[in-house]
């Protein structure tokens, strides 16, 4: 009998689950039709740290895009606990659970890793010591506002942990027409004021070289899978795709996986 009532609870469960995230693709799709969204999800839905706090009346840590499309993927603290909650683009429905690939079914929990040694840092600019034990790596658009609010993050980090420096490898997005051009401009210089400028909407010089390497960087993007920005890589490999503020960060950081 006891056999029974947990089949049936599994039954219930996944018709409920099922049929929000049916009604979340659909929604997803009739606002690409109705407002003819580009390719990227965050050309035409936006949210900001505020409005998730609003929401979810608690203190917000980072958002990204999440591994289903039409949702957000919000972390944050709430009466002292950490939590992981996805938010759809309507803004309607908060779904507090895990999404495991069916691939990932059976095995032990574990994170996503790229390689730093495959991602070459010879055209990065730095914020930081170079001779600084702890490289992390930030995949960045010049008019990402996300990346602005990180970039500003990582200048606190910098001002506490002498031990860390953070390598700019410039991405930039098909949804930021502006930005390729932009990129080769601040590569050019090699400039991190030139993209803090770019970053408060302030207008840059023509491009003064030919900058190959940020085509090599779209490429490199799209071979480790990494498809928005701001991307951070860790020195260990670990990754986090989107903002997240400093003292999160510093956590991830130092937490032993």
């Amino acid at each position: 009998m006891k056999r029974i009532l947990n089949f049936i609870a599994i039954v219930f469960l996944s018709i409920v689950y099922l049929t929000l995230f049916s009604y979340v693709a659909d929604a997803f799709q009739t606002n690409e039709q109705i407002q003819g969204c580009g390719k990227e999800c965050t050309d035409c839905h936006k949210i900001t740290l505020e409005e998730a706090k609003n929401i979810l009346k608690a203190e917000v840590k980072s958002i990204g895009m999440s591994p289903v499309k039409g949702l957000w993927e919000i972390r944050g603290i709430q009466e002292g606990n950490d939590f992981t909650a996805y938010l759809d683009f309507a803004k309607k429905y908060v779904v507090l659970a895990r999404f495991i690939p069916i691939s990932d079914i059976g095995k032990p929990a574990s994170q996503r890793r790229i390689d730093p040694s495959q991602i070459p840092l010879e055209d990065a600019l730095v914020i930081g010591s170079p001779n600084a034990p702890l490289k992390i790596i930030i995949f960045d658009d010049p008019d990402c506002p996300y990346c602005r609010e990180l970039h500003k993050e990582a200048k606190k980090i910098i001002e506490k942990r002498k031990d860390i420096a953070f390598y700019i490898k410039l991405y930039p997005l098909q949804s930021h027409p502006k930005a390729y051009e932009k990129s080769k401009a601040i590569l050019c210089k090699k400039s991190v004021k030139m993209l803090e400028d770019a970053f408060e909407g302030k207008e840059l010089p023509k491009p003064g070289c030919e900058a190959k390497e940020i085509d090599e960087n779209i490429k490199l993007a799209k071979t480790l899978g990494i498809d928005g920005t701001p991307f951070i890589i860790l020195p260990d490999g670990r990754v986090i795709p989107g903002y997240v503020d400093a003292d999160a960060l510093l956590n991830i950081l130092e937490a032993k996986q």
